[in-house]
């Protein structure tokens, strides 16, 4: 006869785990909502939530402990809603703080749960996956030569990051491909500045250049501050540029906007289920500087995500700026607001809450901004400018993309050859069209042609602190 410990204190964590379900239920207001359930549904669901654990408990063929079945079921419970949603262990909280507020060393990519497999959101400008060519929707099938199949995010990222200098391999999948190519790429800290500007043209007008990487706690006054110094020096036309932004701070979003737009315009709106989710962000009703008057255009691409996509068709929606994007392609479509919730022990609840809208009452989710004016822009242009590790630059060197016998992808640079920014080149000669811009701080973009666009639609979205990244 095999001995069979107590069950009596299993009994009791269970009953209390019970409670504690039942006590956020019913504080969350969750018995009250649409479509919920019945109560009796919920308290059977609970039975054999209860019932499971305790067989694992009792019969598995190694002791786990309480605290792993339970977080364990709510990782579970949190995967089944959507790729943005998380719990978060402590040490995950802290990385997501660090991730808005600080640096870290890695490669330089956001990365997001899609069809069962991580995939690239977008590469971060001038860190090293960026300079590798990592692309927005690439989906990492290996890493060091493991597959990536089954793995969670926070899996992926433990083995993504690590100490500057070192090397990490990843197979990259890429939409039009027949193989996984393989890219060998060097650690290096992770900078988390935002706004980068100048002045790319002095003659015959001042036309100004403002780089926006991502949208975090201090982006709306670093921008302020470079709008400042490019007005200073004459400034009479500006480009804000947003490719390759995977979003972030969805307030950062509207006091970027607020720069641009007159007062008490709405920026972006939210709707949600539960109560408190509707809600509309406006500018602000004047006090600080804004500039109304200077002609705008916007480029973005499939990398511009989230917050990015908030500035973007706000600007395009108010008639305040033309967005310029590639041929046939429309930006990465995140449209759903993540709320952060702390709980108990340190840990916290990363929940999608709301869908948002722009201000004619489009949603982006799932299907992404069209721009106004498209330019092609070939594959060589892209991989120049991934290569050269920034934004802003008029032309850069040429560079060649090989595949080794391994399969690994490798760039030569030209020393000779140039190629130009083609959406770039293209803003600079926008503004010599004056039917464009009829008057200040209004734009009048030609009529869109048949929508073509190739991009892969099947998005959802996320947000941090009230984030969508």
């Amino acid at each position: 006869m095999s001995f069979q410990p107590s069950k009596k204190p299993l009994k009791i964590f269970i009953i209390v785990t019970l409670l504690l379900v039942v006590s956020l239920i019913v504080g969350s207001g969750f018995s009250r909502a649409k479509n919920s359930g019945s109560g009796s549904d919920i308290y059977e669901n609970l039975q054999l939530f209860a019932e499971v654990l305790a067989k694992v408990q009792n019969n598995y063929v190694e002791e786990v402990s309480p605290k792993k079945l339970v977080e364990g079921a709510i990782r579970g419970m949190i995967a089944t809603l959507d790729p943005f949603s998380q719990f978060m262990d402590p040490e995950q909280y802290k990385d997501l703080e660090t991730n808005t507020t600080g640096e870290f060393g890695g490669l330089g990519i956001q990365i997001i749960m899609k069809d069962n497999w991580v995939t690239v959101e977008s590469p971060i400008e001038g860190t090293p996956a960026f300079k590798a060519g990592i692309k927005a929707n690439d989906r990492i099938v290996k890493i060091n030569d493991e597959s990536t199949e089954g793995f969670t995010l926070e899996q992926a990222v433990s083995k993504m990051r690590g100490p500057k200098g070192t090397q990490v391999k990843i197979h990259i999948f890429r939409k039009g491909l027949k193989e996984p190519m393989a890219f060998v790429i060097t650690r290096d800290i992770i900078l988390l500045d935002s706004v980068n500007a100048k002045m790319i043209q002095e003659k015959p007008e001042k036309i100004g250049y403002i780089r926006i990487k991502e949208f975090r706690e201090k982006t709306g006054a670093d921008l302020a501050a470079a709008l400042e110094k490019l007005t200073k020096e004459g400034m009479t036309a500006l480009i804000l540029d947003l490719r390759y932004n995977p979003g972030g701070l969805l307030d950062s979003s509207v006091e970027v906007s607020d720069l641009f737009l007159p007062a008490n315009q709405v920026v972006v709106s939210t709707k949600g289920r539960a109560p408190g989710n509707d809600k509309e962000y406006r500018t602000s009703d004047g006090e600080i500087v804004k500039y109304l008057n200077v002609p705008m255009v916007v480029l973005v691409n499939e990398g511009s995500a989230s917050a990015a996509e908030i500035v973007s068709g706000a600007l395009q929606d108010h008639h305040r700026a033309i967005l310029i994007g590639p041929l046939g392609k429309r930006t990465f479509g995140k449209g759903s607001v993540q709320s952060v919730m702390n709980l108990r022990n340190g840990t916290a609840l990363r929940l999608t809450t709301a869908k948002y809208y722009t201000p004619s009452g489009k949603s982006i989710h799932g299907t992404g901004l069209r721009p106004d004016l498209e330019v092609e822009v070939p594959r060589d242009v892209e991989d120049s400018i991934l290569f050269s590790g920034k934004l802003g630059e008029l032309t850069v060197a040429k560079v060649t993309r090989t595949m080794t016998d391994e399969s690994t992808i490798r760039f030569d640079t030209s020393e000779t050859e140039k190629v130009e920014d083609a959406q770039l080149m293209y803003a600079l000669s926008i503004f010599k069209k004056k039917e464009y811009f009829p008057k200040p701080g209004f734009v009048n973009p030609p009529p869109p042609p048949p929508d073509k666009s190739t991009t892969d639609r099947n998005h959802s979205v996320s947000t941090t602190k009230t984030l969508d990244k």
